[in-house]
């Protein structure tokens, strides 16, 4: 791997999952640290530097939701994967309304997980993208930061997840156009899957509810049935 080794923090209170994640994710290059139980987690995440944590939910002492709610309000942006046996649909949303990024169903596949772990690194280093001189980062109403992860929109700033910026970064490159669900799925995950347009749907979910006045009468960010969704940078009445 090239470039500074990248910092894991994989918390799970199953010694035997803990283990095999920490032996396999070492064994990719990744520099890993562990913890036993949610509190230990959040204690590592608010005081050590993390690229991405890998987060439990349902464990001693806090359980993952709240230690990725405490995360998020300590306004740490760091990528984090959630992996857990709580795979409802209503599970993951509510994994994805505390901050997470993504989100796997135990069992899982180590490579799978190895996976996801690199698409998050990738999509995370949003300064990348400050070197493109054909970025759009203001269109109407709407200006993004990457360095901050924020939006502002009508005088208004949000905070958004590392994947909330993304899907907002790329509809913002293709405003006023329908962007594809595989075009979206492709630039912010990295790779097509049909199996996470429900998540994708979740994160657009997350994003409305941030810039839009009223979700249930969207005035930027538009569903194109059938296709996919489009970003109008100036609201319609």
């Amino acid at each position: 791997m090239s470039g500074v080794q990248k910092r894991i923090l994989i918390v799970d209170d199953d010694d035997e999952i803990r283990e095999l994640l920490e032996f396999d994710v070492a064994q990719s290059g990744y520099f890993v640290d562990t913890a036993k139980d949610g509190m230990e987690g959040l204690h590592k995440a608010l005081n050590n530097t993390y690229d991405l944590i890998l987060l439990d939910v349902m464990m001693p002492k806090m359980n993952g939701f709240d230690v990725c709610k405490n995360i998020r309000q300590a306004k740490l942006a760091i990528p984090i994967l959630m992996l857990t046996a709580k795979g409802t649909i209503d599970d993951k949303t509510e994994g994805f309304d505390c901050g997470a990024d993504d989100y796997l169903v135990k069992p899982f596949d180590i490579q799978e997980v190895l996976l996801r772990i690199r698409v998050l690194l990738r999509r995370n280093q949003v300064e990348d993208k400050t070197s493109l001189s054909d970025e759009i980062l203001k269109a109407g109403d709407i200006e993004i930061f990457p360095e901050t992860l924020e939006c502002v929109i009508v005088n208004k700033r949000v905070k958004l997840t590392p994947t909330e910026f993304e899907i907002l970064y790329c509809l913002m490159q293709h405003f006023n156009n329908p962007v594809t669900l595989a075009t979206l799925l492709d630039e912010v995950w990295g790779y097509d899957s049909n199996e996470d347009v429900r998540m994708l749907r979740v994160h657009v979910g997350g994003l409305r509810n941030k810039i839009e006045p009223n979700t249930k009468e969207p005035k930027y960010l538009h569903t194109v049935t059938n296709v996919g969704y489009k970003l109008t940078p100036f609201a319609e009445e």
